[in-house]
């Protein structure tokens, strides 16, 4: 994925919250699960019950190892009775074929078989509306999906995206993505659009609470060593672990963590300006937070000074003019409007700056939904 494609972030950020962005997301790995038991290898797989998502549908849901450890976070989707779609940021291929052992269903890596492109902002709908034929774009909900062709392109739309803002991902043939990405840029002009990289969405992302494998947790397969691994609770999924849906990977484990609670907690910090000014003011600086995303963990406090968690993911939001941040405490320190602190690096030394716990998303608009 690219980084930027102009000098700086800004623009490319300014344009998912105030217009509309196109982020190249082909680099996504994509399964296809198809057969008789696909329903099933799919309930076992994930967390959430599969069987409660209706044709046309997704969901997102973590998998786990059988410790209850995740593995891996994406979308499922459903596209037939009998076909699944699971989209993922890390290779899956080998886990979903053991899983599916004796099992009648087809794993296949179609990886390279879908392009994949994210038009997000508030301008997306408008944009698709002058150049998808025989479709209502207003008709396709949040967390659905629809066909339907761009300039003679058969594609699939999906109600998705990474950005937390009104958004739409388009997957379609390979062959296509350049003549897709020109149409787009074509029409889009007109409502601000601009290609937006990685740096951009990283911004956004964290304003919206969006988990991001490797930085907010650690896939249990690549962790070196078992306290970087987590649960779905620790990562503030619980909503996605059906564990009344009956047996499926981590089941177990998962259950035995609900019956006693779990240690960690995922939570949003907004740090105290104020005071983040005054110990940059002591050097004679500005506070030198703004720019890109950090995703270099730093140690987080308690009020008497005990390291508690940490926060994992760290942005200056420029739409809501705060300095936030994701981060993983210990369960009893969770609650909302807890006060904390994080660490801070002022020229070579550390400090702590006062943060409260807030509520995630940080950034929720309402037409996002709509």
């Amino acid at each position: 994925m690219a980084g930027t494609y102009e000098p700086t972030h800004e623009r490319e950020y300014y344009a998912i919250r105030n217009a509309a962005a196109l982020i190249d997301v082909s680099p996504l790995y994509k399964y296809d699960l198809l057969g008789q038991d696909a329903e099933r290898l799919v309930n076992k797989i994930v967390t959430r019950n599969v069987k409660k998502c209706d044709l046309g549908q997704i969901m997102y849901s973590p998998w786990c190892d059988e410790n209850g450890h995740m593995i891996d976070d994406g979308t499922i989707w459903r596209l037939a009775e009998n076909h699944f779609r699971i989209t993922a940021a890390d290779p899956n291929l080998r886990w979903f074929e053991d899983c599916g052992f004796g099992l009648d269903c087809l794993v296949a890596d179609v990886s390279n078989e879908l392009a994949a492109l994210a038009l997000q902002g508030p301008n997306s709908r408008p944009i698709l509306r002058e150049v998808t034929t025989g479709i209502e774009l207003e008709n396709i909900g949040y967390y659905r999906l629809a066909s339907t062709t761009i300039a003679g392109i058969p594609l699939t739309i999906t109600r998705t995206g990474f950005t937390g803002d009104l958004g739409f991902e388009l997957w379609f043939s390979p062959e296509y993505a350049e003549r897709m990405w020109d149409v787009l840029m074509e029409v889009g002009y007109r409502y601000g659009l601009l290609p937006a990289g990685m740096v951009a969405l990283d911004i956004a992302r964290i304003e919206a609470g969006l988990l991001l494998i490797e930085v907010d947790y650690i896939s249990s397969t690549k962790a070196l060593i078992d306290s970087r691994k987590s649960t779905p609770f620790d990562a503030g999924l619980a909503w996605t672990v059906a564990l009344d849906k009956g047996s499926f990977v981590g089941r177990k484990a998962l259950r035995a963590e609900a019956a006693r609670g779990n240690r960690w907690a995922l939570v949003g910090l907004e740090i105290d300006w104020p005071v983040l000014e005054s110990l940059f003011a002591v050097q004679d600086l500005p506070p030198l937070v703004a720019g890109r995303a950090s995703r270099e963990a730093v140690p987080v406090y308690n009020e008497n000074g005990r390291q508690i968690g940490q926060a994992t993911s760290r942005t200056f939001s420029p739409i809501l003019k705060k300095y936030i941040a994701l981060a993983t405490v210990e369960s009893e320190f969770a609650q909302e409007g807890f006060p904390l602190s994080i660490e801070v690096t002022v020229e070579f030394t550390r400090q702590q700056c006062p943060a409260r716990v807030i509520s995630i998303p940080f950034y929720d608009p309402v037409h996002k939904r709509k």
